[in-house]
């Protein structure tokens, strides 16, 4: 008798299969192109509301638009969303937002009863807000700027152009009709923010400038006293906001000023003198 060999079995793993990732992105990266969105619908709807001849909604959409276009790029920055597309999307949405809105609401509301000169004005100003906005787009992460220029726009950027150009019917919402509805009044306002968006005149910038701790809590009093009256008087508060604004344009002119001066004398402090001419003899010293 043969004694029967033990059975071998035979065992197969199976290898783990690899589910397929999903393709797309996450809802954080389109978080900020929603905001975006939102700002131009807000854009969009200013210009309804001044049709209907609305003007109070009207400027608050525009305001609102203005808002939602300063939180899109921090939100898209807090949550690595930003992208190109995102970047080309805002840039059309600010020139509707800030270029169209404004300058069909201004015609509409004074510069109509112009003619063709108030028509050519409005036209000025959304031709300037473009090319401002083209100038920025080409001018982003250039890597030939000087250190202490980071800190500063050139020109006045599109949002607070809008806030300026707008002043006049801010305060006619405040002080009533007869003085800031006149078309020469906002033929000023149209022609001195388009002058403004392109030229090269520093202004602050907010976006890098770091708060220090000693400062966080008078900071926060300011904007909650701000908020207060924001809420009881809005556009005495939006017309004392904007004229803040340009009082700081000469402030902030002044500080780039002062800064390009200092970044100078440092770099001809540091620079090594330079050799005597061939053929000349050195000065005696």
């Amino acid at each position: 008798m043969f004694a029967r060999s033990p059975r071998v079995v035979r065992t197969f793993r199976r290898r783990p299969r690899h589910r397929p990732r999903m393709s797309g992105l996450s809802i954080n990266r389109l978080i900020p192109n929603i905001l975006t969105l939102l700002a131009l619908c807000a854009g969009l709807t200013a210009i309804r509301f001044g049709l209907h001849g609305r003007w109070q909604l009207a400027v608050a959409s525009v305001l609102l638009a203005g808002i939602l276009d300063g939180l899109d790029g921090r939100v898209a920055r807090l949550l690595q969303g930003t992208s190109k597309f995102g970047a080309e999307l805002d840039s059309l949405s600010d020139f509707v937002c800030f270029g169209v809105a404004p300058a069909l609401l201004l015609y509409l509301w004074a510069m109509e009863r112009a003619g063709g000169i108030g028509w050519a004005l409005a036209l000025l100003y959304a031709v300037c807000c473009a090319l401002r906005l083209a100038r920025f787009n080409t001018m982003m992460g250039a890597a030939d700027m000087p250190p202490y220029a980071y800190n500063f726009f050139v020109g006045v950027p599109a949002p607070a152009a809008a806030g300026l150009v707008l002043l006049p019917m801010i305060l006619e919402f405040r002080i009533g009709p007869g003085i800031f509805d006149q078309p020469p009044v906002v033929a000023v306002a149209l022609l001195g923010v388009s002058f403004l968006m392109v030229s090269q005149v520093p202004t602050f910038s907010a976006k890098r400038v770091r708060i220090p701790h000693r400062w966080v809590l008078p900071m926060l009093l300011v904007v909650g006293v701000a908020t207060a009256f924001l809420v009881s008087e809005p556009w005495l508060t939006l017309a004392a906001l904007g004229l803040i604004y340009l009082g700081l344009i000469p402030v902030s002119v002044r500080a780039f000023r002062r800064l390009r001066r200092h970044a100078e004398a440092m770099a001809a402090a540091e620079s090594p003198p330079s050799a005597p001419a061939e053929g000349h003899a050195a000065p005696p010293s």
